[in-house]
C-alpha cells in the first residue's frame, strides 16, 4: 500500500479497533493473572507469541536479515521490553486497570521529555509543553486521586510508571541504535526472544508459577499472544509504514481512556469525577505532545 499524508477512514478505523484491543488487554491481564503468576504469565505470553511470529514468516514466507548485525541493541531492546512487562504485569497484579492505565500509558509525557534532550528535531514547542504541563498535572492527580487510591496499591502504581518508562526506553532504543534498521518482523523477534528467556527464567523469584489456572486464564493467554504481542504489534507497524507517525501517535490518548472505562465496566473500578478529570488531562496532554505542526505547502 502506497505512503499516505494523512490519517484517512481506513487507518482511523484500524487505529481505534487497535487501541480498544490494547484497552481489553490490560483487563485480559489482570484477570490472567488469577491464574497464573504475574512474570510467568508475561513469559508464556512472549513464548506463545514467538511461535506465532514464526508461523507468520513462513507463510509469508519472508525472511527477517540482520539479526546477527543488531546482536547488542537487539539484547538491549529485549531487556527493556521484559522489563516493561515484569513491571506492567506485576502492577496489575496489585492496583486497578484504571490507574494502571493512566500511569502506563503517561510513556508520551517521559519520552517527550527525554527525546527533548536526546533527539535532533524533538524540541519541545509551546504547544508540546502545555501538553506535557497538562499530562504531568493528570498523572499527579491520579496518583493522589482519593476514592481510586483506596482500591489501589503504592507499590503497583510506582511499578506502572516504571514501566512506562521501560516502554519510553524502547523507542529511543529504536530510535537510536542499529534496530532501526529492521523490519518490524525483525524488531518484534529480539523482543518477544529476550522477554521469553529473561522473563520464564526470573519467573520463580516472584512467586507460584500456577494459580489454579482454569480455561478463562489460558484462553487469556492465547489472546495476549495473538492479538497484542505479535499479530496485534505487526498491524501498528504495518499502519507506521502507510501514515505519518504524528498522526498515528495522536490516537494514542485513546488506549488509556478506554481501559479505564473497561476497568469500571468490567471489574468495578472506582472512578469519579476526580478521577475522570485527572483521565482527561493526561488525554489532551498526549494529543498535544504527539501533535506536529504541518509542514508549509
Amino acid at each position: 500500500m502506497d505512503r499516505k499524508d494523512a490519517i484517512d477512514l481506513a487507518g482511523a478505523t484500524g487505529l481505534v479497533v487497535f487501541a480498544t484491543v490494547l484497552a481489553f488487554n490490560q483487563v485480559v491481564i489482570k484477570v490472567t493473572n488469577a491464574g497464573f503468576g504475574p512474570v510467568f504469565a508475561a513469559g508464556l505470553r512472549s513464548a506463545l507469541a514467538l511461535g506465532v511470529l514464526g508461523l507468520w514468516l513462513v507463510v509469508r514466507r519472508k525472511k527477517v536479515t540482520g539479526i546477527r548485525q543488531t546482536i547488542w541493541p537487539g539484547l538491549l531492546l529485549g531487556g527493556l521490553f521484559t522489563v516493561e512487562f515484569i513491571f506492567l504485569f506485576i502492577a496489575l497484579d496489585l492496583t486497578t486497570v484504571s490507574r494502571v492505565s493512566i500511569l502506563f500509558y503517561s510513556m508520551p509525557i517521559w519520552l517527550a521529555v527525554i527525546a527533548h534532550f536526546t533527539l535532533p528535531g524533538e524540541t519541545l514547542s509551546w504547544r508540546r509543553t502545555v501538553g506535557l504541563a497538562l499530562a504531568m498535572v493528570g498523572v499527579i492527580w491520579t496518583l493522589f486521586d482519593p476514592q481510586s487510591r483506596q482500591a489501589g496499591s503504592l507499590l503497583g502504581d510506582v511499578l506502572a510508571l516504571l514501566s512506562a518508562f521501560a516502554w519510553a526506553g524502547i523507542a529511543l532504543t529504536v530510535r537510536l541504535t542499529r534496530v532501526s534498521e529492521l523490519v518490524p518482523e525483525g524488531q518484534l523477534f529480539w523482543q518477544l526472544s529476550v522477554s521469553t528467556v529473561g522473563l520464564l527464567v526470573v519467573a520463580p523469584l516472584f512467586g507460584d508459577l500456577l494459580r489454579e489456572p482454569i480455561a478463562l486464564h489460558i484462553a487469556g493467554l492465547g489472546f495476549q499472544a495473538v492479538f497484542v504481542a505479535s499479530l496485534g504489534f505487526l498491524f501498528w507497524l504495518r499502519l507506521m509504514t502507510i501514515y505519518p507517525a504524528s498522526d498515528i501517535a495522536a490516537f494514542s490518548f485513546l488506549s488509556p481512556v478506554l481501559a479505564v472505562g473497561m476497568g469500571w465496566l468490567l471489574l468495578d473500578d472506582p472512578v469519579g469525577p476526580g478521577f475522570l478529570g485527572a483521565m482527561w488531562l493526561v488525554a489532551v496532554g498526549i494529543v498535544l505532545i504527539n501533535r506536529r505542526r504541518k509542514p508549509a505547502s
